[in-house]
């Protein structure tokens, strides 16, 4: 996709390991899929928190139906699911269209890993 904004990436199985290693701060991957309904509420105000991060954090998509081996990798068994990335390492997780504040406060906790 083109039109893509810096804090947010499209990713498969083709890309996700390579942008795993070049993308600099934390990135949030987001797995979901498009007849999923929590997976649409949460999006937006994953968005936001991307966004709000003036660069810090990215947000990655990746879609389940679509990359089928990468839900399979990380054992997604419920979407949304959204790994918290840090460093190329899985710093943290989150199952479910969690509040805003939640994400928030996980978001805050891997940032200050080392």
């Amino acid at each position: 996709m083109t039109d893509e904004t810096p804090w947010l990436r499209h990713l498969d199985e083709k890309s996700y390991d390579e942008a795993l290693v070049a993308t600099e701060g934390l990135m949030m991957v987001d797995f979901w899929a498009q007849w999923c309904g929590p997976c649409r509420a949460v999006a937006p105000v994953l968005e936001d928190l991307a966004r709000a991060s003036n660069g810090a954090v990215t947000l990655a998509k990746v879609n389940v139906d679509e990359n089928p081996g990468l839900a399979a990798r990380y054992g997604i068994r419920s979407i949304p699911t959204i790994l918290f990335v840090k460093d190329g390492t899985v710093r943290d997780q989150l199952i479910g269209a969690v509040p805003k504040a939640q994400i928030q406060k996980t978001l805050d906790a891997v940032s200050a890993q080392s």
